[in-house]
């Protein structure tokens, strides 16, 4: 999944961008509420961990933005604590879940599948295609009777084209929700995972991931 993290205070940012990354989870951070808001209505996220006190735009008028522009963009605000009026007027204006800082990376790893179960509709945290099978919480990966032994980046790569079978994902768009918004549009490391996570799921099976020529990449349809 990934996630952008809105966080002015540097500390708080780093330690929650390690965390989350240590979970498996693409990140983007910004540094104050513009580039929040920039980054949240020009970037396709699963989920944005939004504090509420932000130098420039503040959390709640990037959150009052979001939702009249219509983007449902799951939202997690994060308040400081005593900070009850934020909760409840982020709340009202369509935040999804809060957390009050400071808290354990583990709850919100645990805040954001829920949230993203709740909001794709999936109860739980099983993804299959056949049998293909990825647990979202212990993040690991089966095909029939065998275990595949998959690195964090191909298991987000992996999680990303079976949210969809039949959906084709350009380049692009797999490079910036696997890797990150600001990473060189040029590189070729997409094909080259693509290549090593083919190798680990499709030997000695059916093909399931199949390349659409001069477009992307998709999870076959079955």
């Amino acid at each position: 999944m990934k996630i952008l993290l809105v966080e002015d205070e540097q500390k708080i940012a780093d330690f929650v961008e390690k965390g989350l990354k240590e979970h498996g989870f693409t990140v983007d951070v910004a540094r104050d509420g513009n580039e929040g808001f920039y980054l949240a209505t020009s970037h396709s996220y699963d989920v944005i961990v939004l504090d509420i006190m932000l130098p420039g735009k503040d959390g709640l008028s990037i959150l009052k933005s979001l939702r009249q522009k219509n983007n449902t963009v799951p939202v997690i605000a994060a308040t400081a604590r005593g900070e009850l009026d934020e909760r409840l007027e982020g709340l009202n204006l369509g935040a999804d879940d809060y957390l009050t800082k400071p808290f354990y990376i583990d709850e919100l790893v645990a805040r954001i599948h829920a949230l993203h179960r709740r909001t794709t509709g999936s109860q739980l945290s099983l993804k299959q295609v056949d049998d293909l099978v990825i647990n979202l919480s212990t993040r690991e990966a089966t095909r029939g009777e065998k275990e595949i032994e998959l690195t964090s980046r191909e298991f987000n790569l992996l999680e990303y084209l079976m949210r969809s079978p039949g959906r084709v994902y350009t380049r692009t768009q797999i490079l910036e929700h696997v890797w990150g918004y600001d990473f060189d549009p040029s590189t070729n490391i997409v094909d080259v995972c693509i290549r090593r996570l083919r190798k680990k799921i499709d030997e000695d099976a059916s093909p399931l991931i199949e390349t659409v020529r001069g477009v992307g990449y998709r999870m076959k349809k079955l």
